[in-house]
């Protein structure tokens, strides 16, 4: 395909290892221009850390939008992680509206829950937003968790494959038709990822890992539509994704000093040998 400009919407956390500052790079080694918006700058990202600072950015998006419509900019592409507010959202679709080639893709990660649990601060009427925003995507990222709040399904910690079939079905009524759930877990010590693009349906396992990371959905989701981006089918955009997502878990698995985030970058050339 051609050379990709690829917005990103979503914070900053300085120190981390999430959100934009896992995007940008591996966006950037997939081989895309890749320009951001950040929807608000922290001092680190929420989970370990405390007294981190935050600068909410939502007031700075509607004059983004105009100067970027007074230059003519565009964008192949538009990949939102982590937002924060339901106002966001509503800038954010303005700009999905105004700022997204005709022919342009949306791939949203709606980044607001997991463990059967919505993230701190957020209530029923940033759900009833997100899902608004996940309505306007071609492709939709979720979590079961995040599935499961976008479709009034009540969440389950164990299930069986009937009950995934009844989410994406759901899913694909509700909210979009081709639909990235992370995390599904059919066997012990392993997990994967249901895929189902055009009807189509398949599904993508891997090992699981038994210490999770912080920031490896964000590593996943950017893989995932940076290697969509370079043409390849949802379903290998999924395999891609998770095979170097796992690479990166193993590559931090033996530092317990490194408990903020995922080492992707020491395997970003794996990423790049796997879109060759």
């Amino acid at each position: 395909m051609h050379y990709q400009r690829v917005l990103t919407i979503q914070d900053i956390s300085c120190v981390g290892q999430c959100s934009m500052t896992v995007a940008l790079p591996i966006l950037s080694a997939c081989g895309h221009e890749t320009a951001v918006l950040p929807s608000a700058i922290l001092s680190t990202h929420t989970a370990g850390f405390s007294g981190y600072t935050v600068r909410d950015l939502a007031q700075d998006m509607p004059a983004v939008r105009a100067h970027w419509q007074k230059e003519g900019i565009a964008f192949d592409a538009v990949y939102t992680g982590y937002l924060g507010s339901a106002e966001q959202v509503d800038f954010v679709l303005d700009i999905i509206r105004d700022c997204l080639k005709t022919e342009g893709l949306a791939f949203i990660d709606p980044a607001m829950a997991d463990y059967g649990k919505l993230y701190p601060g957020f209530d029923d009427n940033y759900v009833q937003a997100i899902k608004r925003l996940c309505q306007k995507a071609d492709y939709i990222l979720p979590n079961i968790t995040e599935a499961c709040l976008l479709t009034g399904i009540a969440y389950q910690e164990t299930y069986d494959k009937a009950y995934i079939d009844t989410l994406l079905t759901a899913l694909q009524e509700q909210v979009c038709k081709n639909i990235i759930l992370t995390g599904v877990s059919y066997a012990e010590g392993k997990t994967g990822i249901e895929v189902v693009e055009n009807g189509q349906r398949n599904y993508y396992e891997h090992i699981r890992l038994p210490k999770s990371c912080h920031g490896t959905g964000d590593i996943y989701s950017s893989a995932f539509v940076g290697a969509m981006l370079k043409g390849k089918s949802a379903y290998d955009s999924a395999k891609i994704a998770a095979d170097y997502t796992v690479a990166c878990m193993y590559a931090t698995a033996d530092s317990p000093e490194h408990w903020y985030g995922a080492k992707f970058e020491p395997v970003l050339g794996q990423l790049i040998d796997a879109l060759r």
